[in-house]
C-alpha cells in the first residue's frame, strides 16, 4: 500500500541452546555448550561425525552424534566439505538444531538475547501504517510480544490493547500469536493513522535510523 512504511527485521539469537547432560567429570547433570568443533572418524568408506560440547562447569566434553557409519558417497558434498573444514556457519546452524538436542536431553536452556538487523523495504512520505516482516534464520526462544515491546519501546499491555482494538494485526490467524515464538514469515501490521508524531517516534525504532 502507498501509505506504508515496510521494514524487514532479521533476528538472530546470540547464544546457542545448551543441553543438560550427565557429566562424567562433575558426577551429575550439567549444562553443556557447543565448542564449535566437529570430530570425524573414518572407517574405510564409512564416516562418523560428532559436534563437540563442553561442560560449563568442568570442561568435560560430550560428543553429540550427527551421524554414524554413514557411507561417504551418501553424504551431501556441501555438508561433507563443511564437516571437514569445521565451517563455523554450518556448525552454528547445527548447534541450534533443537529437534536433535531434544533426542539427547530432557532439559535445554535457551536464551533471549539476540542481534537484529533492520532494512527498509518501502517508505512513503506521510505513511500511516507500519509493516514489519520477520526473518529468523535460527530457532529463537523469543516471543513476538517481547520482541515488539523491546524494539518499539512499548509495554506488552499496550501491544495487547492494540491487537484487541484491531490496530495491530499479523499474518497468522492464531489468537495467541503475540505469545508465540517468532519465526520467519510472520508479518506485523500496525495502524498508526491517529499517531501524530509517528515518523519521529515510531520511524527510527522501526528502521534503526537516527532520530
Amino acid at each position: 500500500m502507498c501509505d506504508t512504511l515496510r521494514v524487514r527485521w532479521t533476528v538472530t539469537p546470540k547464544t546457542a541452546p545448551q543441553p543438560w547432560i550427565a557429566c562424567g567429570g562433575c558426577g551429575g547433570l550439567r549444562a553443556f555448550q557447543s565448542s564449535d568443533k566437529i570430530r570425524l572418524n573414518a572407517n574405510g568408506r564409512k564416516l562418523d561425525a560428532w559436534l563437540i560440547y563442553k561442560c560449563l562447569t568442568c570442561d568435560k566434553t560430550w560428543n553429540r552424534p550427527l551421524f554414524e557409519r554413514q557411507n561417504v558417497r551418501d553424504i551431501d558434498p556441501a555438508t561433507l566439505e563443511a564437516l571437514q573444514s569445521n565451517d563455523i556457519r554450518w556448525i552454528r546452524t547445527e548447534s541450534f538444531n533443537l529437534d536433535a538436542l531434544k533426542r539427547k536431553s530432557q532439559r535445554i536452556d535457551e536464551f533471549p538475547e539476540f542481534d537484529i538487523a533492520r532494512e527498509v523495504l518501502r517508505e512513503t512520505a506521510g505513511w500511516t501504517r507500519l509493516e514489519i516482516e520477520l526473518v529468523v534464520p535460527l530457532p529463537a526462544g523469543i516471543r513476538l510480544d517481547r520482541l515488539l515491546a523491546s524494539e518499539l519501546r512499548l509495554s506488552r499491555t499496550r501491544l495487547q490493547m492494540l491487537h484487541e482494538r484491531g490496530l495491530l494485526g499479523t499474518s497468522s490467524d492464531r489468537a495467541d500469536i503475540l505469545r508465540r515464538r517468532i519465526r520467519t514469515g510472520i508479518e506485523v501490521v500496525i495502524d498508526l493513522a491517529t499517531v501524530a508524531d509517528r515518523e519521529l517516534s515510531w520511524g527510527p525504532l522501526a528502521t534503526g535510523s537516527p532520530r
